[in-house]
């Protein structure tokens, strides 16, 4: 069995029903989800002029392949509305793979560990919050480590649901 970590992310439209449905379909679809953080609120990264997100770290058990959990998870993206039109836009919903085992995976199409998560505290709040020992396979540092090392400057807060 697979161990996935994902980032869900949304700041259009109904962010914490996004966040639901993105949840249920990755149980139907991907796997079990076995953790998963609280929400957290959070400015845009690195982009002005846009709504706040909604973030929310899930843990996944699956059969499937990296490969296959990534094409599944840009499925449920599109079965719930999301339109890629320009990179780091707005959007209904964003699944990203942030973990997958220990597994160090980098082609044109997947990069895993996500390249930028170590930057991003949007992702290593949640992600501290429900895996504070789990080992960066590449930088070989705990989440907890990672997050207090992080130059990231935005706010993340949890958001109350």
């Amino acid at each position: 069995m697979n161990q996935v970590f994902l980032q869900l992310g949304s700041n259009l439209g109904d962010r914490e029903q996004s966040l639901i449905d993105a949840i249920n379909l990755i149980s139907e679809r991907i796997g079990a989800v076995v953790s998963k953080s609280k929400v957290y609120e959070s400015a845009p990264w690195r982009v002005d002029g846009q709504e706040s997100y909604l973030n929310q770290i899930v843990k996944v058990e699956t059969d499937f392949t990296a490969t296959l959990t990534l094409d599944c998870a840009l499925e449920i993206e599109q079965i719930l509305g999301r339109v890629r039109l320009e990179k780091w836009g707005e959007r209904l919903i964003d699944i990203d793979i942030i973990f997958f085992n220990d597994d160090i995976i980098e082609t044109s199409d997947l990069c895993i560990p996500h390249k930028h998560m170590h930057e991003r505290n949007f992702v290593l709040e949640p992600l501290n919050e429900i895996a504070p020992a789990y080992i960066h396979p590449k930088y070989q540092k705990t989440i907890s480590e990672l997050l207090r090392e992080s130059k990231d400057a935005e706010k993340v807060e949890e958001y109350a649901v």
